[in-house]
C-alpha cells in the first residue's frame, strides 16, 4: 500500500506540474500573440459590423501584406487613443491612383492594376470622395482605406499628410479570419487546467492511501514494548 501512495504521489506531482505549465504557457502566449477587439464604426462594413467582436494576432510590420485588415492606433491623427480598423491597400513602394473606369466599373488600381474590392459596401470606389489621388507609398507605411467608403475617415482624408499614409509600426495586429490558433490555444490552457485538478485529486488519493496504510500495521505485541 504504501509504495501504492509513492506511486500516486509522483503522478500527482507530475500530472500538476505538466497542467499547469501548459495553462500557463498557454495563457502566456495567447497575451503575447494574440488580442481581441470590438469593432466601434461602420467604416469596414459590411465586412464588420459595429459590435462584431474579432481576434487579431499580433505581427511584425514586415509581414503585412496589401488585403489584409489591420487594428491601429494613430492618437496624433485620430485625436484618440482607440483601435482603428482599416485594410491595407498599398505597402512600401506601391503606387495607389484612384480612379480607373467610371462609375460601377470605377476601379482603385495599385502599381497600374486595377484592384477587383469584393469586400467593399455597395461596391461604391469612391465613398463621396471624388477627388483622384495618387499615392506613391513610402518604405515602412502603408495606405489604408475602409470597406465602406462612404463612412470611412482613410487615408483619403490626410492626403497632405505622406500621401495619408501611416507607420506600418502603428499597426496593433492583424485581425484573423481564420480562428483554428486561438481554439487550439484555448484548448491547451483547458487541458492543462483540467491536468492541475487530476493532479490535485491524485495527491488527496495518496495521502488517504498512505493514511489507510499506517492505520492497517497492527500495533507491536506488549512484549515489544521496553519499559
Amino acid at each position: 500500500m504504501s509504495g501504492k501512495g509513492r506511486g500516486l504521489g509522483i503522478a500527482a506531482v507530475v500530472v500538476g506540474l505538466v497542467g499547469l505549465l501548459l495553462a500557463l504557457g498557454g495563457v502566456g502566449y495567447a497575451r503575447h500573440a494574440f488580442g481581441g477587439a470590438a469593432v466601434s464604426s461602420e467604416s469596414m462594413t459590411p465586412t464588420y459590423e459595429p459590435g462584431d467582436r474579432v481576434f487579431y494576432e499580433r505581427v511584425d510590420a514586415s509581414e503585412l501584406r496589401r488585403g489584409d485588415v489591420v487594428l491601429f492606433s494613430a492618437p496624433a491623427r485620430y485625436a484618440f487613443d482607440g483601435l482603428v480598423m482599416e485594410r491595407v491597400i498599398g505597402v512600401g513602394g506601391d503606387r495607389v491612383q484612384c480612379c480607373t473606369g467610371e462609375g460601377p466599373e470605377a476601379r482603385v488600381t495599385v502599381n497600374g492594376e486595377p484592384l477587383e474590392e469584393p469586400y467593399l459596401k455597395g461596391g461604391d470606389v469612391h465613398g463621396g470622395y471624388p477627388m483622384p489621388y495618387d499615392v506613391r507609398v513610402p518604405e515602412g507605411r502603408l495606405f489604408l482605406l475602409g470597406d465602406h467608403r462612404a463612412s470611412a475617415r482613410d487615408s483619403r482624408a490626410f492626403l497632405d499628410d505622406h500621401g495619408g499614409t501611416l507607420p506600418a509600426s502603428v499597426v496593433r495586429g492583424r485581425v484573423l479570419d481564420d480562428y483554428t490558433m486561438p481554439a487550439v490555444l484555448g484548448t491547451a490552457i483547458m487541458a492543462g487546467a483540467v491536468m492541475v485538478l487530476v493532479g490535485v485529486g491524485l495527491g488527496i488519493a495518496a495521502v488517504v492511501v498512505r493514511r489507510k496504510a499506517r492505520a492497517a500495521v497492527p500495533p507491536p505485541p506488549p512484549w515489544a514494548v521496553q519499559a
